[in-house]
């Protein structure tokens, strides 16, 4: 074959190679995969053939195995996954089997084979199930080497029971979507050591499912269970006098031989009230629903453990299913038939459709058993008047009340004391001495004690006031765990509206205005601001109404007190206009009542 050539060839220049470009190129790292056990092995494609081979004999029968058409279309099919896995490489070409079973799926679907993905998807699903399985199986027996040892409360050490502590995990994952008791166990062992305590390992499995919450929430579920059982020991163990352990599966019927023998407990450590004794314990017991033990997250039973189940000398004696049913006989003591009614209750609180207030849950048939969530008081305008509220305010913050306290009626800094013919340091010190006990009274050593102070705008100790929750300023005329809240009169507002002054007054001088709202309210302070301006009033300060309104909504953004309470509509909205006049609400600002 001879080539014609247009212009004149030349000998093409001699190119001199250097030794070392001489050389081979470079040999690639063979292809490795991670498996699930953090082994690395070689890939070897034919495996992801078998697997696909697999998933359509499981569609078209055995048959298909010898079909060419088969064959030919798992050869292309392995082909594309090995090509999507090479693109995805990474330097050190290697990655997690998960990835290579993605990329099957991935190549069956793009390929319409959607009922071979389908049976390939189950077939992964299946052997998923399998390994946990295994691991769990693995995970339930002993550890090689030598045995743990658990040291009881007495102080006795007794081999770590793996298959209780299986058992006990397996039954609290149990029903919950998404949950696996395998690594609860895996990480409760990692957690104990030769010789701990009982208390210490039930806490160990507790804390092992917690860790898992942020993964998957039905975990909470997880934990309130193994919390369970920790509660179910130490409860069982002191009510029947004897060491005594039980599944939720034994509480079917360890519930029945419990609860008559927890009633008893309770009056003998006088926690209880003997009437409740004379109830028709069997019926009660019966009517017990321990499945619903399990109806508990974490957070709702560790509240109740360390709360509101009764204790005798920081041993719990109380069960959840116990708990509410002692709450509803209480409920039902004075009752006819008091054993179906204590049902009912017990059956609407155990289900979680109602919720009694923590007063009832706390005091609810013992032998104080004080059920009211809120109370409110007028503090009057002497000695006397002032510590008693603060008396009243102790004692029924011991007993779980929350306290709104009226303190409108307290003269203000300045007035005159005619008792002892000097000035009063107003209200503000006093309400730092209420601040103290809600401190020290936290309603029985359970949680703190929780007060508001109300005061109308009127008063001339307002704006010092206003200033309690602040940060800054003498500490001795500061509340900071004390709520606040400002009665405003609609008078006010209406000063406001039309940039008024607004005048203060020491209630010692105008305290009627304390008893009046509305009309009469507006007439009588609009008297007592024209003896004012004719020199007869003995304490005033008169200020632009926007000023005042300006610092209450300061106040508010920076501290979030005082509350905004209206007056006005509180009474004029009152269905008990006939009984007196509301001069304040409740702690929680809910409930409008005459004191």
């Amino acid at each position: 074959m001879s080539l014609s050539l247009d212009r004149e060839t030349k000998p093409a220049p001699r190119i001199q190679l250097r030794p070392e470009s001489l050389a081979a190129p470079e040999a690639l790292p063979p292809m490795q995969v991670i498996r699930r056990n953090g082994t690395v092995s070689k890939f070897d494609a034919s495996k992801i053939s078998v697997a696909m081979t697999k998933a359509f004999l499981a569609i078209e029968g055995h048959t298909a195995a010898a079909s060419r058409r088969v064959r030919e279309i798992v050869e292309q099919l392995t082909a594309e996954v090995v090509t999507a896995l090479s693109r995805r490489i990474s330097e050190c070409r290697t990655f997690h089997i998960e990835d290579v079973q993605d990329q099957v799926e991935l190549a069956l679907m793009r390929s319409e084979h959607h009922k071979v993905a389908r049976a390939y998807v189950l077939y992964r699903e299946e052997r998923t199930r399998q390994r946990a399985e295994q691991e769990a199986a693995k995970a339930a027996k002993p550890a090689a080497g030598p045995a743990v040892q658990v040291t009881l409360r007495g102080g006795t050490k007794v081999p770590l029971d793996h298959a209780r502590l299986a058992l006990i995990i397996n039954e609290a994952c149990a029903g919950l979507d998404g949950v696996d008791a395998a690594p609860v166990i895996a990480e409760t062992k990692r957690n104990i050591y030769d010789g701990i305590g009982q208390d210490e390992l039930a806490l160990a499995s507790v804390m092992a499912a917690r860790t898992l919450v942020e993964q998957e929430p039905n975990y909470s579920y997880v934990s309130a269970r193994l919390l369970l059982d920790k509660l179910r020991t130490e409860v069982l163990t002191n009510v029947l006098d004897a060491p005594t352990s039980a599944s939720q599966a034994d509480m079917a019927t360890r519930y029945a031989e419990y609860f008559p023998a927890y009633i008893k407990t309770g009056i003998t450590s006088e926690l209880l009230d003997a009437e409740l004794g004379r109830f028709d314990l069997a019926r009660l017991a019966a009517a017990l629903k321990p499945e619903r033990d399990l109806s508990f997250q974490f957070l709702g039973l560790q509240t109740l453990y360390d709360r509101y189940f009764l204790h005798v000398r920081g041993n719990r004696i109380e069960l959840p299913q116990a708990f509410f049913m002692r709450v509803a006989m209480g409920l039902a003591l004075c009752e006819i038939d008091r054993e179906a009614r204590a049902i009912e209750f017990y059956d609407l609180l155990s289900s979680f459709d109602f919720m009694a207030s923590t007063p009832t849950l706390f005091n609810s048939g013992t032998l104080r058993p004080q059920l009211s969530s809120c109370f409110l008081t007028t503090v009057a305008d002497d000695l006397d008047g002032i510590f008693k509220s603060i008396r009243d305010n102790a004692l029924l913050a011991k007993y779980s009340g929350g306290l709104g306290n009226d303190w409108t009626r307290v003269r203000g800094l300045g007035a005159h004391i005619k008792g002892t013919n000097g000035e009063s340091q107003g209200v503000v010190p006093f309400l730092k001495v209420a601040n103290d006990t809600a401190i020290a009274v936290n309603q029985g050593g359970k949680r703190k004690g929780a007060v508001c102070a109300y005061l109308e705008t009127w008063h001339v100790d307002i704006e010092e006031f206003l200033d309690l929750r602040k940060n800054t300023g003498d500490d001795r005329r500061r509340t900071h765990d004390m709520n606040t809240a400002n009665w405003v009169p609609d008078l006010f507002m209406q000063r406001v509206e039309a940039d008024g002054e607004w005048t203060l007054f020491s209630p010692d001088e105008t305290l009627d205005l304390h008893h009046l709202y509305g009309k009469p309210f507006a007439e009588r302070y609009a008297y007592y601001e024209a003896k004012a301006a004719r020199g007869e009033m003995r304490l005033f300060k008169q200020i632009r109404a926007v000023d005042l309104w300006r610092k209450m909504l300061t106040m508010l953004f920076e501290t979030g007190h005082p509350w905004i309470t209206f007056k006005d509509p509180c009474n004029l909205r009152s269905p008990q206009r006939h009984a007196g006049v509301i001069h304040s609400s409740n702690l929680c600002t809910e409930i409008t009542l005459n004191t």
